[in-house]
């Protein structure tokens, strides 16, 4: 019986020690679990602007890049910059992430809106019919204009550089039209001249630069637009650089330039933000020729706030698993790394700390009867009296008694019979005591 108590006993005291720890390491790993961030959605949605944009065809490698690491990229085709920010806006069958123009962040409704960089520059190609002799915007008054489709950035930049000049719809034809049917318009003398913000990439600028019924016409006060609109960058495009066999352009032209941003939700995962930046690298590294190798994608000519898992990837690169790990066993990897963190912070140290405690529990059971039986040395009681002897004796017997009941595991034994030992010298020193003060009686 007496083993069997003593074996609860000591399972007793082993969970009083262990209960604690163990709620300690579950508020350690909740709170862990609390930090780590979910597990990025398998399909995200991109605003890529119109089929026959120069942004949905970059939309298509991404497509390809983020297919490759188990990210399904549904691509959503859209009149451009202006209704691709209301997508990222919007509550419900939105985008998560969009080609946005630069110059459109006063249309943003949503405030959280970050930016993950600059991809390129888009300059604003300005092409007329051969026969019209325009050298500066002013001469569009009067004229048929296809300024850009409703939601797309060219027409809201377009329409701001008219009406510093003086061109409105009250004094001039201006006609909202996609780009491709803009181009087909200019080419068959439906229209005067037709505007476009895009890369020299996408087809329809490439087939009007091509064309010999319509000139490309640069914007004179270049600097001047530039300095009013802090969105626009001023590009140099010398003779000939197109086309040195056909001498096109057939003189230096200055254009004006924002630049194409990639803007996400703010909730967008990390994770998906390191990829989508992983994937414009390889798209947009060679640059085209209004950019230099590797200048883009950057950090600068932004309208919007620069995401803060964007500026950690420019400084420091991509994420250490996401280099040398498949993307899902990098997100693995990190998950479970963030959730061990409280097994070395907080479990290691209890492995160590536990059995001194264990320990420390155990002697104290014992060690704290000696301060006790400090009051019953008999070398302290010589010169009392008898009966005040016989009262220590009596409370000595007692906490014989109470240390009787004292229950340690056999590795704590000898301490316990060490202390029974001395209770039981003293005890005999007591009745010795007595004795002899009753002899002397």
């Amino acid at each position: 019986m007496k083993n069997r108590k003593e074996t609860k006993l000591g399972f007793r005291e082993k969970f009083i020690i262990v209960c604690p720890a163990v709620i300690l390491v579950i508020l350690a790993f909740v709170v862990a679990y609390y930090f780590v961030d979910p597990v990025p959605p398998r399909r995200i949605t991109i605003g890529c602007g119109p089929p026959e944009g120069a942004n949905y065809k970059f939309a298509q490698t991404y497509r390809e890049i983020l297919s490759r690491k188990g990210i399904a990229l549904e691509l959503r085709n859209t009149a451009g910059s202006a209704e691709n920010l209301k997508l990222l806006g919007a509550q419900a069958g939105g985008v998560d992430v969009a080609f946005v123009q630069g110059s459109m962040k006063s249309l943003a409704r949503d405030s959280d809106l970050v930016s993950l960089g600059s991809l390129f520059f888009e300059p604003l190609w300005i092409f007329h019919r051969r026969n019209l002799a325009l050298q500066r915007m002013p001469d569009l008054k009067g004229l048929r204009l296809a300024v850009g489709e409703e939601g797309s950035g060219t027409k809201i930049l377009t329409m701001r550089l008219l009406r510093l000049n003086g061109v409105n719809s009250e004094n001039t034809a201006i006609l909202s039209s996609g780009y491709q049917k803009a181009a087909d318009m200019l080419l068959n003398g439906e229209v005067d001249a037709a505007f476009f913000v895009s890369t020299h990439l996408s087809p329809y600028v490439t087939k009007l630069i091509d064309s010999k019924s319509v000139n490309l016409m640069g914007l004179e006060r270049a600097e001047a637009y530039a300095l009013i609109h802090h969105y626009l960058y001023i590009l140099k495009v010398p003779e000939g650089v197109i086309d040195f066999a056909a001498n096109i352009p057939d003189h230096d032209l200055t254009l004006v330039a924002p630049t194409t941003q990639l803007v996400a939700r703010s909730d967008l995962h990390p994770a998906l933000i390191n990829l989508l930046l992983m994937a414009a690298k390889i798209v947009h590294k060679f640059g085209g020729e209004f950019e230099r190798e590797g200048e883009f994608p950057t950090p600068k000519y932004l309208d919007f706030k620069l995401s803060a898992e964007a500026e950690r990837f420019y400084r420091y690169g991509p994420p250490f698993l996401q280099r040398y790990l498949p993307f899902w066993v990098a997100i693995v990897v990190s998950r479970a790394t963030i959730l061990l963190l409280p097994l070395v912070a907080v479990v290691l140290p209890l492995f160590k700390f536990m059995p001194l405690l264990y320990r420390w529990r155990m002697r104290s059971k014992i060690y704290r009867w000696y301060s006790k039986l400090r009051a019953f040395d008999p070398e302290r009681h010589k010169a009392e009296a008898t009966e005040d002897l016989q009262g220590y004796l009596v409370k000595l017997n007692g906490i014989e008694e109470k240390v009787s009941d004292i229950s340690v595991p056999l590795s704590f034994s000898e301490e316990l019979y060490h202390l029974r030992m001395h209770i039981g010298m003293l005890q005999s020193k007591l009745k010795q005591m007595i004795e002899n003060q009753e002899m002397e009686k």
